[in-house]
């Protein structure tokens, strides 16, 4: 099991570097051009994989980017694409208020029909 393990960890590390460093974007980048850094990953596996994961490419912290997204983009949040949830977005929000359904309406007119008071105002 250990020699297994001997060849699956650097292969898969290796793999792993590689399709890392051929999808990342061209600026973000370092030190050599990006043909560069693959050809390094497939010739040295081990120490060009490792290279790569530490110096190859410019990390970015998990909070940076900026505020919080923009006012009506449920995709925007911290800087990136990402989905953020109905109830963290105040458009989403903001349009449940704005909204008046039709039953809502004919509950107020019975209520005012029948000289009770309206329970939501």
């Amino acid at each position: 099991m250990l020699r297994v393990l001997m060849f699956l960890v650097p292969l898969a590390l290796s793999v792993y570097a590689f399709i890392d460093c051929i999808s990342t974007k061209d600026q973000d980048v370092r030190y050599m051009p990006k043909p560069l850094w693959a050809i390094l990953v497939l010739v040295f596996p081990l120490a060009g994989s490792l290279s790569w994961l530490i110096a190859g490419k410019k990390r970015h912290p998990a909070g940076a980017g900026g505020s919080a997204g923009s006012a009506g983009s449920p995709w925007s949040r911290g800087g990136r694409q990402q989905w953020v949830a109905p109830d963290d977005n105040p458009e989403f929000l903001k349009s449940l208020k704005d909204e008046k359904s039709p039953d809502d309406e004919d509950k107020k007119d019975q209520d005012k029909k029948d000289g009770g008071e309206d329970p939501t105002a």
